[in-house]
């Protein structure tokens, strides 16, 4: 069946479960990656597929080949970030699993997840472990085995620091408390999705997840990685990794993001010298050769001040009942320091890596 986005459809699911996939101009990756999601064992979920206003033959695809598949049709695409805001508003369940098009999933990935927030009914969300695709043995940038945030607001994961990318030999499979669960595919309590707000739709694409999962934190609620479920990411299917549009995304949500949740002790501090790193990274960019990348920073800081007003009022919205100190997953050093510094390239390599915030 095809519902109707702008008709705001009531759609009531009610397995446990809505596995929400979102799709844009995904045929290739549907073709490849849906007989995987439709072997998943776990039974008590409801497949819907968020078409987020393809303009290839995806639809046309699904009808033909999936016509047992629900479809949720969004008209305009107003971002990535958009198509799950739209969608989540018109499906009531128990949980969330959102998914990307371009994970292929394991038929038991969804279980261990479901069986954690089971078991916890304070787990906001959780994630499983994320691998390349197409490195097999290695741990995938958008997410790895969890997602922590430094002192300096940078974020990096438990299997991936900047761009290295570590090898999953088995030493992160212990589930974790992390600051952040990767947006390529996690599960949610749908309770505590709407009652914080959704995702913030300012953020367009990128960092939209570490942001819900920032308020998820606030509002009481733990975020976990659960390596025993374990997925492959393609990546990059939404902006292409190293293109000037994810660079300009990236640090302009970043910087938004501190804006609206640090203390304002913190926030004070910390623009300066975020202003300080980011311009190193981009006359680093520069004289790399890589000039497009410096114009991208210099837009994200330009583009960061002109929203600044209304990020600074966004704070009085945010419903918040656990300080910044007692934040999970938050590493209390400098992440640039111990990598580029001290030649620190792995998450076990950090000293002091399961500190929580100050």
């Amino acid at each position: 069946m095809i519902y109707e986005c702008r008709e705001k459809p009531d759609i009531l699911v009610k397995e446990k479960v809505a596995l929400v996939l979102l799709s844009y101009n995904s045929r290739t990756y549907l073709e490849r990656f849906l007989p995987f999601v439709l072997k998943t064992d776990y039974s008590d979920y409801r497949l819907i597929i968020v078409d987020n206003a393809s303009t290839d033959d995806t639809l046309e695809f699904l009808q033909k080949e999936y016509p047992q598949i629900d479809i949720l049709h969004i008209d305009v695409n107003h971002g990535f970030t958009n198509g799950f805001v739209e969608s989540l508003a018109c499906i009531k369940a128990k949980y969330y699993a959102l998914l990307t098009s371009d994970v292929e999933v394991s038929s038991q990935w969804l279980t261990p997840l479901v069986e954690a927030m089971d078991k916890d009914e304070k787990l906001g969300a959780c994630q499983p472990k994320i691998k390349a695709y197409k490195e097999r043995d290695s741990f995938e940038y958008a997410g790895a085995s969890g997602g922590f945030m430094d002192t300096f607001g940078y974020m990096f994961c438990r299997g991936r620091i900047f761009d290295y990318v570590e090898k999953d030999k088995g030493q992160y499979d212990d589930p974790i408390d992390v600051f952040w669960a990767s947006g390529a595919v996690f599960l949610l309590r749908s309770e505590v999705y709407h009652r914080i707000g959704g995702f913030d739709n300012d953020y367009f694409a990128h960092m939209e997840e570490i942001d819900l999962c920032w308020r998820i934190q606030r509002a009481g609620y733990g975020i976990k990685a659960i390596p025993k479920s374990e997925v492959y990411h393609v990546g990059g299917s939404v902006i292409l990794y190293g293109s000037t549009e994810k660079t300009y995304y990236n640090y302009r949500n970043n910087l938004l993001m501190l804006t609206k949740h640090l203390p304002y002790g913190r926030l004070i501090w910390m623009i300066p010298w975020r202003l300080f790193l980011d311009l190193v990274s981009g006359f680093q960019a520069l004289i790399s050769g890589r000039a497009k990348e410096m114009g991208a920073i210099l837009k994200a800081h330009a583009h960061f001040w002109g929203s600044l007003g209304k990020y600074l009022r966004k704070r009085k919205k945010i419903y918040s009942q656990v300080p910044y100190r007692e934040l999970k997953g938050i590493y209390s050093r400098s992440i640039v320091w111990q990598f580029f510094v001290r030649r620190k390239k792995t998450y076990s390599d950090l000293p002091g890596r399961l500190s929580k915030g100050e």
